[in-house]
């Protein structure tokens, strides 16, 4: 990094830890409720795309129904910024407490000797999922897309490496799965898969929320080519900074698919969660930002499980 980069860096870096310092209650009570305010009252944080995706995900919700999940969305993602900065200081009993995983023994005794994916989304918080590595031998990889401001990406480094996890960049990954077979090294691939592709990646869009939604094919394409078994994580919030975490499989690493069938497992899973506890998704992802031509089919299914 450049010198006015690491500045910006020590100072964000300091900053949160200083933040973190502060006793838990006065951090997910006082803090939260205060970003809670700004962010929504205030300052508007892309309200508007917040109500748009709402209103069009969930047409049979009543104005006052949309309004409630509005605003616990935003109760919500004032914690997850919370937890963003609490993840520099937490220690590793603090991190167990958090996060419960609940089938870590079933899958490991199915994966034992296997590598496998985790498919992953913008749900609960899902940076907790780095604390998978205090429960395996494997090496867990958490895939990112590196961040335009420096600063920014190094912090995020540090914070998601504290525990074991190994980040790896997106352009940087197939290198590191080849390179990590070589040695015998086991591995988990952590992949957030409910962002919008860029508009030249999208040959396919699936019924989801009740609009035709494009998705990253990344996770069907790596368990396809290395013959990985991939997972859903499914969370469960339990309270504040607090989960349950289970790992649904979606594939087994062998059975002969249909092409996109994988992800289409994926997109039912995560609109399950999603009409479960609507609050918990990133609602302020300009999520359908692209639109399919109208020369392209979009897969539909009968019955939306929202209904």
């Amino acid at each position: 990094m450049k010198i006015l980069a690491r500045v910006r860096y020590w100072l964000l870096l300091n900053s949160c830890r200083a933040a973190g310092a502060l006793p838990t209650w006065v951090l997910y009570h006082c803090v939260q409720d205060f970003l809670y305010f700004i962010i929504y009252k205030v300052v508007h944080y892309r309200l508007n795309v917040v109500r748009n995706n709402l209103r069009n995900s969930f047409p049979e919700k009543t104005p006052e129904q949309l309004h409630e999940i509005e605003r616990r969305f935003y109760r919500h993602l004032s914690e997850v910024v919370v937890d963003t900065v609490d993840l520099v200081n937490i220690s590793r009993k603090e991190l167990e407490d958090r996060i419960h995983f609940t089938n870590v023994d079933e899958v490991e005794a199915q994966m034992q000797g296997k590598d496998w994916i985790a498919a992953l989304a913008h749900y609960g918080c899902w940076e907790y999922f780095g604390a998978y590595q205090l429960h395996t031998a494997s090496q867990v990889i958490g895939v990112y897309r590196p961040l335009h401001e420096k600063s920014f990406d190094e912090y995020y480094l540090y914070m998601r490496s504290r525990f074991g996890l190994r980040p790896v960049p997106m352009h940087s990954l197939l290198r590191c799965i080849v390179r990590n077979r070589k040695c015998g090294q086991r591995q988990i691939v952590g992949l957030i898969a409910d962002q919008t592709p860029p508009e030249p990646e999208i040959n396919h869009w699936f019924d989801f929320l009740h609009q035709p939604t494009p998705f990253f094919l990344g996770a069907e394409k790596l368990a396809l080519k290395f013959g990985m078994p991939v997972y859903v994580m499914k969370l469960n919030k339990v309270n504040r900074a607090h989960y349950e975490v289970s790992f649904h499989q979606i594939y087994d690493g062998k059975e002969p698919v249909d092409e996109f069938e994988i992800t289409k497992r994926y997109a039912a899973e995560l609109e399950k969660m999603i009409c479960r506890s609507p609050e918990l998704w990133m609602w302020s992802h300009r999520r359908w930002k692209h639109k399919p031509p109208v020369r392209m089919a979009v897969e539909s299914r009968e019955v939306s499980v929202c209904r």
